[in-house]
């Protein structure tokens, strides 16, 4: 028995002091997008009507271990046999060393892109136009571009050729021989910003010069930065919410904007949660966490669950009891599906089937 005794303390201490590269994941908090946040609305629309809402349309997280935390033998033990989270490897959260500054910057960049293609992809659901143009996202470090460009500026045009797309830039720019000038036609960013304030498309462009350098391995012709998309929305809508990064809650955000500009009830007083990036035409991209996330649902009272077609597999291989799992690939397909559930139509819905 003292020998026994011994051995099991001796593993029990083995278990404590012994790390392992494994990182941990669970159910994090969920919030009605409808609803408020810390007493403040997630969603706020001004310059448009608005109707009143009911019922939820939760956007839901994940809690996962920071970067720097080091997993012990037990912990990871009782993690892959608890029910309500899981165990991965650590490289697959916080790949080639990422540190927590630099994940909780990735998220938020994520998050911020997120909430743009959600009020995007809202509006053109609903037939309100858009207008696109193609902005410098970031401009690079000691570049020939730094303190002729910067973030924010609206590109309209590369050697008078019009710019359509964040890609043109790179394909007018590369038209070049490294040592040639290259000429931007941009609105700067404080211009950009006040008419983006002001509802209106950005005026008083101005021509920039740039000598095109030598990009390292091929050597074609670069400038330095990094183009992209912004917009300009015909009223302000505000997405408030803290501690959360991130891509995975742009449909649910798009959902709420479209609830609250829709005279009908979009959920007729259901509880319905979900997940998914959103991109600006409104397709749906999946995400990570999912079968977290589904738990974390149906704590909270969900009993619907809008689900990205490509997580279908992996959420419905373990779905919480009372909880139906609705696939969707597109903002419109979510919509549809809320007013099957708001009419209690859901004999017809797109379900997940198990793999």
């Amino acid at each position: 028995m003292l020998a026994s005794t011994l051995t099991l303390f001796a593993l029990l201490c083995a278990g404590v002091f012994i790390k392992v590269p494994y990182s941990e994941m669970s159910p994090g908090p969920t919030v009605n997008t409808l609803g408020d946040s810390r007493g403040e609305p997630v969603l706020s629309i001004s310059g448009h009507k608005t109707y009143p809402t009911s019922g939820h349309l939760n956007m839901t997280t994940v809690r996962v271990t920071g970067a720097d935390y080091d997993m012990n033998l037990l912990e990871a033990a009782y993690g892959w046999l608890a029910d309500d989270n899981i165990v991965v490897p650590h490289e697959n959260l916080y790949p080639n060393g990422k540190t927590d500054k630099e994940s909780t910057q990735e998220n938020a960049e994520e998050f911020s892109q997120s909430q743009e293609s959600a009020k995007v992809a809202a509006l053109q659901q609903l037939g309100i136009p858009v207008t696109a143009r193609v902005v410098v996202s970031s401009v690079v470090k000691a570049s020939p571009a730094e303190g002729k460009l910067h973030a924010g500026d609206v590109i309209q045009a590369v050697d008078g050729t019009a710019v359509k797309e964040p890609g043109d830039v790179a394909k007018l720019v590369t038209k070049h021989k490294p040592g040639e000038p290259v000429e931007f036609t941009v609105v700067p960013a404080a211009e950009a910003a006040a008419a983006e304030r002001a509802h209106r498309e950005p005026g008083n462009p101005e021509k920039v010069t740039i000598t095109a350098g030598k990009a390292e391995g091929d050597g074609h012709a670069i400038v330095g930065i990094r183009a992209g998309t912004d917009h300009t929305f015909p009223f302000t809508i505000d997405i408030k919410l803290a501690d959360v990064g991130g891509p995975s809650a742009g449909l649910m955000f798009a959902l709420g904007i479209v609830d609250k500009l829709t005279p009908e009830d979009l959920t007729g007083g259901k509880f319905v949660a979900g997940t998914g990036t959103i991109d600006d035409a409104g397709k749906v991209g999946p995400i990570g966490g999912i079968q977290m996330k589904t738990i974390g649902a149906r704590q909270a009272g969900a009993r619907y669950f809008l689900t990205p077609a490509e997580n279908c597999g992996s959420a419905a291989s373990h779905v919480p009891d009372g909880l139906t799992l609705v696939k969707v690939s597109t903002i419109d397909d979510a919509t549809k599906a809320l007013q099957k559930i708001s009419k209690g139509d859901t004999a017809g819905l797109p379900r997940c089937d198990k793999p």
